[in-house]
Parts: structure tokens; sequence; C-alpha cells
């Protein structure tokens, strides 16, 4: 059974904590707990010590940076701010991410796969779960931390274990792929699925994953690929717009 992943979010709006409500419930798994009070919420944090933390930057009377800076050690945080010219300092602190308000569910849901990697979620959450798929006449329980990538065969789809072995299933990869937790696996090539953990290196041409196995990535999902293997790329890309040329 996943655990829930327990989060407060501080925000002196309160339009913008529905925002951050609605999009934990739609992702499921998270428990959230709302401050308008940022002496309130730093009071939830110190006592609760929650996986998640949201923070506005810029409310009335106090700095995001200076909360942020505060936090108890350790604590993974994602900024949600308005205020593109925070950026650096976000980045500075170790900020998870950087949503800019007014951010879509995509960019939210990107920035929770971030944090859950940074906690070590997504590892606990799948321990003991196995791919179920059929080889001929029998099903085959695959654990999922035993695959170490998936290939598309005509009509087919095999499944390369750690172990060494290859199991053949009559499923094709767009069925494998709805099968897997998204946050965990991904599909790089119209060819390829990989298990993002088992990732060694990467670029924009090719994946290199545990064991030295390396795999081409398509064309048409470099930017997937890039977006979900480059945890700061987002923060990267604001901070670059914000530079002085």
């Amino acid at each position: 059974m996943e655990r829930t992943v327990k989060c407060v979010a501080i925000d002196d709006e309160v339009l913008a904590l529905d925002v951050i409500e609605k999009f934990c419930e739609r992702l499921g798994g998270v428990s959230l707990l709302t401050f308008t009070n940022p002496a309130e919420g730093m009071r939830v944090i110190n006592a609760e010590r929650p996986d998640i933390v949201f923070l506005d930057i810029e409310m009335e009377n106090i700095n995001g940076l200076s909360i942020a800076s505060s936090l108890p050690k350790g604590t993974c945080f994602i900024f949600t701010t308005a205020y593109l010219q925070y950026a650096l300092d976000g980045f500075n602190l170790d900020a998870v991410d950087y949503l800019h308000k007014p951010f879509a569910y995509s960019r939210f849901k990107a920035a929770m796969e971030k944090a859950f990697r940074r906690i070590g979620y997504a590892d606990t959450a799948r321990k003991g779960q196995s791919l179920v798929v059929k080889q001929e006449y029998n099903n085959v329980s695959i654990p999922l931390d035993d695959i170490l990538y998936i290939e598309a065969m005509e009509g087919y789809s095999k499944i390369f274990r750690v172990k060494g072995t290859c199991v053949v299933s009559r499923g094709i990869l767009k069925n494998i792929y709805g099968m897997l937790p998204q946050m965990d696996f991904l599909r790089i090539h119209r060819s390829f699925i990989i298990p993002v953990g088992k990732v060694e290196s990467f670029n924009r041409q090719e994946v290199r994953l545990s064991g030295g196995k390396v795999l081409p990535v398509g064309r048409q999902y470099v930017d997937a690929v890039m977006a979900a293997l480059k945890p700061s790329q987002p923060l990267h890309d604001i901070i670059n717009r914000c530079a002085v040329p």
C-alpha cells in the first residue's frame, strides 16, 4: 500500500491555495494543509515535518525566501510565485522547482514528480509492485525494480530484466506503458520504454542505462525526455529568461 505524501502550502492568496489543493486531489496520494498565515504554517512544518512544502514568495509582511531559509534541514520545497525575478534566489536555496503563476496542472505534476524523486517516494511506492503480462498461455509477474527496459516488436513487447532474462508479451508497447506508473517509467522512442531510476546518463540523442545499455531517443520524444530527466530544467529556463544580457 502506497504511503500518503504529506504537504503544506503557504500563500496569502486563498485562490492560489485552492488551485494547489485541487491539483493535489487530482494527482492523488497526497494530503495537503494550507495556510494564509506564514507563522501558523511554519509552526505546523516544524511540528509535522511534511514531505513537501509549497511557498509563495511575495506575501504581506514576509518574503517566502526568508521562510525557505528557515525550513528544517532537508525539507523539499517548491516555490509558487508570479514573480520571475526570484528564480535565481530559489535556485540558490535548492528549491526543487519554481512554479510561475498561473501554472497548469501538467506543470504542477512535473514539479511534483521531481519532488517525489527528491524525497525517494517513487522508489518507496514502487517496492513490491509488479507488472503482470501474458507470455504464451501464462501470466508472468515482473517486479518493477527488475525491469531494465521494454522494447516493441511487431505486435509484441520484449521486457528485458535486470537479472538478464527477457519476457516476450503479446501486449503492444502503448498498452504496456499504460500499465506502468508514469512517475517511474518514460517512453523515449516509439520502440522503447525505460525506468527513470536506471538512467546513468543522457543527451538529446540517446540514454545510457545501468549496466551500459544505450538506447536511442526518438525525435518526437526529445522534449519530454529532457523535461523528465533534467530536474532543474524549468528553473534554469526561468533563470536564463531573467538574466541580464
